[in-house]
């Protein structure tokens, strides 16, 4: 089977613009028409080592341009390969952990291949299952999938995974945040052993290390910038406020003459339904998306936010990556994360593609601890430029000096919440067949990307 980004040939030494990268003439031409000529730097050091045929581990904040990072060159691969994919198969299998992430890879996709033919499915929950079927049944070049609703398919019968040349793990510790650590070791468990694949991930929690060692063979290990740090184009500010007066103080914001487009964040569904009545009624067009939405609702949201129809989008964090829309000027944490990881990835929405950005975030006195760890976590604190913090500064030490126990919680006693966290996620053998697994039953369910539930043979 040959090496799916495979270029012998290819040795970049000087790269300068996406000429010097050995990418096909059309998908340089779709690359000029959208306006790019230089490479980001995860670009330009991932793309020459999937052309080489390199297994790659990448390591980037979101908004560094990840995603055509490596679907130039799998469609360079796809315009030079003269096999075709077989029935209810692909060449190529794309993971993402939402329905929204999927949706942009797709699109990217076929924004890149416009000048070439390249077959693609969308397969994501919330979406009826049967015109995905019909889309794979007689064979894409690339399936771009979330974890849930690819593995209803699979336990269907309706998608073969054993002709996969290229696999691609995107955002590969959302997806240990979300719960698909089992699902996707029973994908790799599926696919086979002769690959080339791809693990990118904003940061590198052990979890996902020991992923990488698994499913990875010598892979090349390309880190751009020092994880979980924002990136330097966002300008962040805090704004202290009492819990009862965040409403008016988010109005004031949006009401601002430098406010074009906004992405406001909270904690929960309904605080993101509650915050989007508040400001229509305040004569602010807005739209909310999150997991409560149907499929429908939420493209319906995101496109007019895309065509300016609303200039605010209210969102939980399952939407946090999945929304890469140009021209995103601010971002309001309305409530902040309770994990600090997320705080980067929401603030990821701005400043995108080498342009700045604004976050404000809304801190009232019960989210002080939260303020602290997310300081902790990015180096310095929030609206102070010269409020730098050691890293080091660690949380080795709980409330009061107590030390941290080793599951997690603070004091003598384990933290519940901790009990089960890695109990699914011991290394398997490499590329090896997918070991026969105990019957199961299903999972009623739904899961984070909408399927209806992982379901085993």
């Amino acid at each position: 089977m040959a090496t799916p980004f495979a270029c012998p040939q290819l040795r970049i030494i000087l790269l300068k613009t996406f000429k010097d990268l050995g990418l096909a003439e059309p998908i340089l031409r779709a690359v000029e028409k959208e306006g790019y000529e230089n490479p980001t730097p995860i670009q330009a050091d991932v793309i020459p080592a999937l052309m080489e045929g390199k297994d790659v581990l990448g390591i980037a904040q979101t908004g560094t341009g990840k995603t055509a990072a490596f679907v130039l060159p799998l469609l360079h691969w796809i315009r030079e390969s003269k096999d075709r994919p077989v029935k209810r198969g692909c060449s190529a299998l794309i993971l993402a952990p939402t329905r929204e992430l999927a949706a942009q890879i797709n699109e990217s996709i076929r924004t890149y291949s416009r000048f070439m033919q390249c077959s693609t499915a969308l397969v994501v929950g919330g979406a009826r299952p049967g015109p995905q079927i019909q889309a794979i049944a007689r064979g894409v070049d690339i399936i771009v999938a979330t974890p849930g609703r690819l593995m209803d398919h699979m336990a269907a019968g309706k998608v073969r995974l054993d002709f996969v040349e290229s696999f691609v793990l995107d955002e590969a510790d959302q997806m240990l945040d979300m719960g698909f650590m089992p699902a996707i070791r029973k994908i790799v468990g599926a696919l086979p052993r002769d690959r080339q694949t791809v693990l990118l991930s904003a940061t590198m929690p052990k979890p996902i290390r020991a992923l990488a060692q698994d499913i990875l063979i010598d892979p090349q290990e390309i880190s751009v910038s020092p994880s979980s740090r924002p990136i330097e184009q966002i300008e962040q500010r805090i704004m202290h406020v009492q819990k009862t007066g965040k409403r008016d103080a988010l109005v004031g914001i949006l009401r601002g003459a430098d406010v074009e487009r906004t992405v406001v964040f909270t904690r929960t569904k309904r605080g993101a339904d509650k915050v989007c009545e508040h400001l229509e009624k305040a004569g602010l067009a807005a739209a909310a998306i999150h997991g409560d939405k149907s499929q429908g609702q939420r493209e319906r949201a995101l496109q007019a936010f895309k065509k300016g129809k609303v200039a605010t989008l209210v969102a939980t964090d399952i939407a946090a990556r999945g929304i890469d829309i140009d021209g995103v000027t601010h971002v309001v944490n309305f409530e902040l994360p309770n994990v600090p990881e997320a705080y980067v990835h929401r603030i990821g929405r701005t400043g995108r593609a080498g342009k700045s950005g604004i976050a404000i975030s809304l801190c009232d006195h019960t989210e002080k601890g939260l303020l602290r760890d997310i300081e902790r976590l990015i180096g310095r604190r929030i609206g102070d430029p010269d409020g730098s913090i050691p890293i080091e500064d660690d949380r080795s030490q709980g409330p009061k000096g107590k030390p941290r126990n080793n599951r997690g919680g603070f004091g003598g006693k384990p933290n519940p919440k901790n009990r089960n966290r890695n109990r699914n996620n011991k290394p398997q053998q490499r590329r090896g067949p997918a070991a026969p697994a105990a019957p199961a039953a299903p999972v009623a369910k739904a899961g984070p990307d909408g399927s209806q539930g992982l379901r085993r043979k």
